[in-house]
């Protein structure tokens, strides 16, 4: 099969998976209880019973609660194509207004997508470095390591290194991504912004970072052992080339399937935001923001969420299968 026609046949499977994934997140939030007294609390308290009935019927007509099941899955299938996820509970502002024109976007983008990042590079360096010297003391030192910052929780590590970095070293802010004084006196010229801005970010990628680099390393490790006993490593070796070619060209590249994998569900989940990481901290993103979302029930926020995050993995999966065949020529798309 050629490369068009594999990837048309991914878009075909994509599609129906899409359609799969809106069906079945409106089944979950069809059956989830707790949307009536979410309707009810955007009422307030006190009035005539009359009036609160008239606010319930305004609100059930709003977000279409009094329609049929059929008409509210046709109207709720339709916005979910064209990302009109309905109002928020909580605001009453449009959803992807709140998600985008809200800073929470771009304040995830740049906390998730640099410990993503960061926690791929450390991790795949320190593997390749680990398996090349297996059973040293490095390489018992780096699994050792990775399996530690890996099983620790994150918000322990949030709260320990606040206390550290923060509330005794007073190095780092404890938590949120710029200074208060920023919203009464404006943000200042952009090389102190972006200084500042690091300072605030530093210590929730620190936490993000150490925690997600663990994976990779294992996972580079396990796959580098496998590669470097096979033959053709050795007749490069033989032919007297260098170890560091023989290692991130050789081994590396032939190695790198079951990590681009990973790292492209790791690409995939940014949207999702870090919920116990922008908590702990703080941090105005998605992951808080989704947090809120589900102890207030604004289900329309979490609805949106959750399909946001599927069609992200999606999206990241659809990638991997192409950057396979660039990687392994011997890869063939059938």
């Amino acid at each position: 099969m050629s490369l068009r026609g594999f990837i048309l046949k991914r878009l075909v499977y994509t599609v129906f998976l899409v359609f799969f994934v809106i069906v079945v997140n409106w089944l979950i939030f069809q059956a989830m209880p707790g949307v009536q007294g979410a309707i009810s609390s955007l009422q307030g308290s006190g009035g005539a019973n009359l009036n609160r009935q008239k606010q319930y019927d305004f609100y059930a007509r709003q977000y279409g609660l009094n329609e049929p099941p059929l008409q509210r899955f046709v109207t709720y299938f339709w916005d979910m194509l064209t990302f009109h996820f309905g109002n928020s509970y909580q605001t009453q502002q449009p959803v992807i207004y709140d998600l985008i024109n809200s800073g929470r976007l771009v304040n995830t983008l740049t906390l998730i997508g640099s410990s993503v990042v960061l926690s791929i590079i450390i991790g795949v360096l320190l593997g390749v470095v680990a398996a090349s010297r297996r059973g040293s003391r490095v390489d018992s030192l780096s699994v050792t390591a990775s399996l530690t910052t890996f099983s620790l929780p994150t918000f322990w590590m949030g709260i320990t290194f606040i206390t550290v970095f923060s509330a005794i070293l007073n190095w780092f802010p404890p938590g949120n991504y710029v200074p208060n004084s920023w919203a009464q006196f404006g943000t200042p010229p952009w090389p102190q912004y972006i200084l500042v801005r690091l300072q605030y970010l530093f210590l929730p990628v620190l936490v993000l970072t150490l925690f997600q680099y663990g994976g990779y390393l294992l996972l580079t490790r396990a796959t580098m052992l496998e590669t470097l006993s096979e033959d053709y490593v050795t007749t490069a070796r033989a032919k007297g080339l260098k170890e560091r070619v023989v290692l991130y060209k050789h081994a590396l590249k032939n190695a790198s399937l079951p990590i681009v994998t990973a790292s492209a569900l790791g690409f995939g989940t940014i949207l999702g935001g870090a919920i116990i990481t922008e908590t702990v901290f703080n941090l105005d993103g998605l992951g808080l923001w989704l947090f809120n979302s589900i102890f207030n029930k604004d289900f329309p926020v979490m609805q949106a969420m959750f399909y946001i995050l599927a069609l992200s993995v999606i999206a990241a999966n659809f990638i991997s299968d192409l950057i396979y065949g660039i990687i392994d020529p011997r890869i063939r798309y059938e």
